[in-house]
């Protein structure tokens, strides 16, 4: 794991694997690459690599005005779970979202992505929301960390 990198998308190229993790592990809303970069605008993405290879993504989305509540979302492919990149990606998304001054951290999951529940639950997350978007019919878990 020692060659681990994460690092914030630097052009097309790493939005294409950031984009490419979240379409794999979130199959019912896949997002376009101007969807994307759209997302790199108002939140903060990272992607991971082993060497050359990808591994996962996470997204920050920043605290509001309003609330001083971050929703931090670490991805693995699943070929590459359970080797501590989660770990990784999740710790840098929580200190990222405590830079910004988040007070509360909240993540989503999808709900027919077991091991992402089961890795939230792990870290401390508990299930506060349960819902469907309009058009969908898999469920999306809101969860707070206790």
């Amino acid at each position: 794991m020692s060659d681990l990198r994460i690092q914030q998308p630097d052009g097309d190229a790493a939005l294409k694997d950031w984009q490419h993790v979240h379409n794999i592990i979130i199959p019912t809303h896949l997002l376009s690459l101007d969807e994307v970069r759209e997302r790199a605008r108002r939140h903060h993405l990272e992607v991971a690599y082993l060497g050359d290879v990808l591994v996962g993504c996470s997204t920050v989305r920043p605290p509001t005005h309003d609330a001083l509540t971050a929703t931090v979302i670490a991805r693995v492919l699943p070929t590459h779970r359970g080797q501590g990149f989660g770990d990784k990606l999740w710790a840098c998304g929580l200190n990222r979202a405590r830079e910004l001054g988040a007070k509360v951290i909240e993540t989503v999951v999808l709900s027919s992505n077991e091991d992402g529940l089961r890795f939230a639950q792990n870290h401390g997350f508990v299930e506060t929301e349960r819902y469907l978007l309009p058009g969908d019919t898999i469920p999306w878990i809101d969860l707070r960390l206790a």
